[in-house]
């Protein structure tokens, strides 16, 4: 089993934390892996610091400059460069658990399943505010919809990749500025016949940077999430479906806001789901999504 770790880069030096964390974890049995890099920014701004990193590195790790400030233009260079049968996904600012990339193989052995999801938890700073921790609003955790994993999240996955009916498949342009790229692949790759599981045991953490610590941050995201949800509406009658139950749903949430005004952790909860279902009403009427990668705090 051979395995490409695909990691995009825009301007932060924590991607060396990011590869010494791979070069740390277990390997898994009988799998080669390499890592590759796909530097984003308009200059090869990360490529030093790769480069010094992985001098120290056993595991192989190749450099792409890839320029454009749009994630998806790195993302589709990460999958040009793979050759092999297998494909992870990982962003700059995580760091992987030991057995993180065992834990992935592991369940993908167990189902069969032609990606596997882990999830991305939070890791909070001693001065963030309590009602935010407690929330844990920014951790990042597939789940299932009825039963169904429908999609997935590129943070954390490994992914079917060399051979497959959806080998020419890429992350939409139009979308790696705005975010959900990921979202939108991932439904797509399932209407062409992948099946997904979910690796609860296969553990990345991302610190959360102060400008991310703030509502309007929060709502801005779920907003975006909810306009990539809209994407597994196909036809006009199902974008029209969705719309109708989101924008009820979206209400409700705003009531339920409102009764917990005095509660910043329930209010944020419920605010954060009313914001996801008016995002999938925008989505689902093809509204512009505003552009947030390649911005400050983005």
């Amino acid at each position: 089993m051979k395995i490409t770790i695909t990691i995009c880069t825009f301007r932060r030096s924590h991607i060396a934390t990011t590869l010494q964390s791979l070069e740390a974890m277990e390997r898994p049995a009988d799998c080669a892996v390499s890592v590759v890099v796909i530097d984003n920014d308009d200059t090869p701004s990360a490529q030093d610091r790769v480069a010094n990193t992985a001098a120290a590195m056993r595991l192989p790790v190749r450099y792409l400059h890839q320029p454009g400030a749009n994630i998806s233009i790195a993302r589709n260079a990460g999958l040009e460069a793979a050759t092999t049968e297998w494909v992870a996904f990982l962003d700059d600012d995580e760091v992987v658990e030991p057995d993180w990339l065992v834990e992935l193989v592991r369940r993908q052995r167990a189902t069969g399943a032609d990606a596997v999801f882990g999830p991305s938890y939070a890791r909070y700073d001693d001065d963030a505010p309590d009602w935010i921790v407690r929330g844990d609003f920014h951790s990042q955790v597939a789940a299932p919809r009825a039963g169904v994993i429908e999609t997935g999240h590129t943070c954390n996955a490994l992914l079917r990749w060399c051979g497959t009916p959806w080998q020419a498949e890429r992350f939409a342009l139009e979308r790696g500025k705005s975010g959900g790229e990921d979202t939108e692949f991932f439904f797509r790759l399932r209407q062409l016949g992948a099946e997904y599981a979910i690796a609860d045991t296969a553990i990345v953490r991302e610190d959360v940077p102060a400008a991310r610590l703030s509502v309007t941050w929060l709502l801005r995201r779920r907003f975006r999430i909810g306009q990539s949800y809209s994407a597994s509406a196909e036809s006009l009658r199902q974008r029209l479906g969705l719309f109708g139950s989101s924008a009820v749903k979206a209400g409700y949430c705003a009531l339920r806001a409102g009764v917990a005004l005095a509660n910043p952790e329930r209010r944020t909860f419920w605010l954060m789901r009313g914001t996801m279902h008016s995002g999938i009403c925008a989505g689902c009427l093809k509204l512009p999504e505003k552009a947030l990668y390649g911005v400050q705090g983005g």
